[in-house]
């Protein structure tokens, strides 16, 4: 894999000579953020050498190089799932790729069902844990020294600084948002009502299909990391029956311009 990394790397920087500080992977309905960004580059994945390709509706699939403020950016128009036939590897190959690239922090977005009932469609939730229930470790396998140790220590998986720093920026733009736990599954299928009950009782506020391979192979290269989700259905008997993609789009949609102010103000301001 490290060949493969250097490879892509390399690739990306004869193209043009761009360092990111920041990273970023835009979940389903928010690939939109873009538009916050001062736009230099953007190279579909289907260019790029190793890089996977989106399969799933509202992701678009590129990688879009720029400018938030006087901060340089790298973020994922669209991101890999293990439910799409990929290997946790590749899933994660791009947040290998950013490292390299000279990403120093990483913010995540998903959306996600919601079991906390403080919550309700459209909430937005700064993950502050989460619980890996992924049917494969994103580091399984013999370990490259060069991207990180062995055994990652996993205390602190999403920043205490980035997500006070969030939460001041959401008390002064008066967005309300959530602290909560994301539980990670492999999909594709929406959680049965017991499976709802069961992310509750394991102790998860909400639960979905990403994230968490992505932090813990960021975790494992030391970059700082943040992540959010927004609520875009609730895992009760009420709402369970009318759960699909489409709602989802368009519960993130909704969301979606708080979401951008939260990130960018982040961006600019850290």
């Amino acid at each position: 894999m490290w060949e493969q990394v250097q490879e892509t790397v390399n690739y990306i920087n004869d193209k043009f000579n761009f360092k990111p500080e920041y990273g970023i992977i835009l979940g389903s309905g928010l690939g939109s953020f873009t538009d916050e960004m001062k736009i230099v580059h953007t190279l579909p994945y289907n260019e790029i050498p190793n890089f996977p390709v989106s399969t799933v509706q509202g992701h678009k699939g590129a990688l879009v190089f720029g400018t938030i403020g006087d901060k340089t950016v790298v973020a994922m128009q669209g991101r890999f799932h293990f439910y799409e036939g990929y290997s946790m590897t590749e899933v994660t190959f791009p947040v290998r790729v950013m490292k390299f690239l000279g990403v120093q922090k990483l913010i995540v977005s998903n959306a996600s069902g919601g079991v906390n009932p403080a919550y309700k469609v459209g909430s937005i939730v700064l993950i502050t844990d989460h619980i890996n229930m992924t049917p494969e470790h994103p580091l399984r396998g013999k370990n490259d020294e060069r991207f990180g140790p062995r055994f990652v220590n996993m205390s602190e998986p999403y920043s205490r600084k980035m997500i006070a720093k969030v939460t001041a920026i959401a008390q002064n733009l008066n967005i309300e948002v959530y602290e909560g736990i994301y539980l990670g599954l492999q999909g594709p299928t929406f959680e049965t009502l017991a499976e709802y009950k069961m992310v509750k009782i394991l102790g998860a506020d909400c639960v979905g299909m990403s994230t968490v391979p992505e932090v813990i192979v960021a975790r494992h290269m030391d970059l700082e990391t943040f992540g959010v989700s927004v609520i875009t259905d609730m895992g009760n008997e009420e709402s369970i029956g009318s759960i699909s993609h489409d709602e989802v789009l368009e519960a993130a949609k909704e969301a979606e311009p708080k979401v951008r102010k939260l990130i960018r103000e982040l961006i600019v301001n850290y």
